[in-house]
């Protein structure tokens, strides 16, 4: 038993290195190689080998729905040894038509494809009983619909009739003649592109008069953009200005109150400036109507021993002449009071 495990390979558990390419030959397995049905297969038996099951293709342009139809062949039993078989440029090109991938490059992309345990270089066209035997495969997995090539309405006819079949299901939406005719669908776009990127006319296969034009549209292409980037920002600086004066009037409006509301406080009707005005107008005329008095007790003042008084002149009345005008309220009450009596003395 030990000596068959070691001489039968197994599925590959680690992914560090690509799958190994196929023998030309024969298959590695020289363990018992007994005829298995589905039902076998899907129950995890035989215990001492995997199920070895095959998918073959062009694998032009692989994309995601090559590799989801590997996922499913790799996921059809519990334990899986997934050969891949790749038809060469010459098979193709004879049977299907001309690819973008060389064979050798569409080997390589097998290769590194988590799900493909082993390439079989320069698969043949149609499967025949020799082959099979020879690689000792057990099934095969491809899409149910029928494969017309050849000379052959399904080339998978006869594997369908043994029970060797088992379908996957395609992915809708991608394919390897989708991606080319966006390609050519778009072919102007992808010649400017590789222009730009530095290819040469020749190798594009591009004739002078189309260099010319592409060129001259990757100029105007790269004015476009600048001028959308300029725009972009303007756009951008406008909305910077505008956010920087709606902030600004916003902090004006507030100062503004806040002025508005200090003078109010300060000058206005009940304001702290009026308060302090009649405060010191009070205090003024309380000071004026009632000036502070001399004291009592300051003594008098003595006369200079130097100097005395001179004595009174005697009154002289004036007839004719008129009085000077007071100097003071009570010197103007006084000199009234004189003229009376004067005019009462003539009579």
């Amino acid at each position: 038993m030990e000596e068959l495990e070691h001489t039968c390979p197994h599925p590959r558990t680690t992914l560090t290195e690509p799958a190994i390419f196929a023998r030309e030959t024969s298959c590695d397995c020289r363990a018992p190689h007994e005829k298995l049905t589905i039902a076998q297969a899907r129950r995890g038996t035989p215990v001492d080998r995997p199920v070895r099951v095959y998918a073959d293709g062009i694998f032009d342009l692989f994309h995601s729905g090559h590799a989801r139809a590997l996922m499913q062949a790799k996921n059809l039993f519990p334990n899986t040894y997934l050969i891949v078989g790749v038809c060469s440029d010459e098979l193709t090109h004879k049977y299907k038509g001309f690819t973008v991938m060389t064979e050798h490059e569409r080997y390589e992309a097998l290769r590194h494809c988590r799900y493909v345990d082993e390439v079989l270089r320069d698969a043949p066209w149609t499967l025949t009983p020799e082959f099979l035997e020879k690689h000792k495969i057990d099934f095969v997995a491809h899409d149910d619909i029928p494969y017309s090539s050849a000379g052959s309405e399904d080339v998978y006819k006869h594997i369908k009739e043994a029970g060797m079949f088992v379908p996957t299901q395609r992915t809708e939406g991608i394919s390897t003649s989708d991606i080319i005719t966006r390609i050519v669908r778009d072919y102007d776009v992808y010649a400017r592109r590789n222009l730009q990127r530095g290819y040469t006319a020749k190798e594009l296969n591009v004739s002078y008069i189309n260099e010319k034009k592409y060129r001259l549209q990757n100029q105007v292409d790269r004015m476009k953009e600048k001028v959308r980037t300029v725009e972009e920002k303007s756009k951008h600086f406008v909305y910077r200005v505008e956010e920087k004066s709606h902030d600004l009037i916003q902090k004006w409006e507030e100062k503004s109150r806040e002025f508005i509301g200090n003078f109010l406080e300060l000058f206005g009707p009940d304001g702290t400036w009026k308060q302090v005005f009649q405060e010191r107008s009070g205090r003024m005329l309380s000071y004026a109507l009632s000036p502070r008095e001399s004291p009592c007790n300051s003594p008098p003042r003595e006369l200079s021993p130097l100097r005395s008084p001179s004595p009174p002149s005697p009154p002289t009345r004036w007839h004719n002449a008129r009085p000077s005008p007071p100097t003071s309220p009570k010197g103007a009450s006084a000199s009234i009071s004189s003229m009376s009596e004067g005019d009462e003395d003539e009579k």
